[in-house]
């Protein structure tokens, strides 16, 4: 069985955007749905309502200064529209993280199906526990960087 699963195309169809302004998540939520290019089928509007029905619940931050924004059902309605967006905070923001720590990153999983969501999250968990990863992180990596990255952690 394949355990790992290839978050590469999905990062390059969602993007990589850096000092992404916002005091609230919804805030930060709102500015990046305005950049996302996104399919015929989709709107920000209705990107933002569900990333932000999600975090009323709980919050998507998940430690080492990282949040896993997602709307609690997928929204995606193509496979082929499905995307990670990485947000690079501007200043980092307090989220209720588990360690306490503010978020400074964001991966925004916007997918088709629960399938994919949960090999999506595991394969990032995966990543954020390797310190390489992390650092590039911190860094504020570009696209290029950090699919190499993935692709040498593999």
């Amino acid at each position: 069985m394949d355990t790992t699963f290839d978050i590469s195309p999905l990062i390059h169809k969602g993007g990589v955007y850096k000092d992404v302004e916002g005091s609230t998540p919804e805030e930060i939520y709102e500015n990046v749905c305005k950049m996302l290019d996104l399919p015929d089928s989709m709107t920000s509007e209705q990107v933002y309502n569900a990333l932000c029905a999600r975090e009323k619940i709980l919050s998507t931050a998940v430690g080492n200064g990282i949040a896993l924004p997602h709307a609690r059902s997928p929204i995606m309605k193509d496979e082929a529209d499905q995307r990670i967006c990485v947000v690079y905070l501007k200043e980092p923001l307090e989220m209720a993280a588990p360690d306490e720590k503010k978020v400074s990153v964001m991966f925004i999983l916007l997918t088709q199906n629960s399938q994919t969501h949960l090999k999506v999250l595991s394969t990032l968990v995966g990543l954020f526990r390797k310190n390489s990863f992390r650092k590039l992180l911190e860094e504020h990596a570009g696209e290029a960087q950090l699919i190499n990255a993935i692709k040498e952690l593999d």
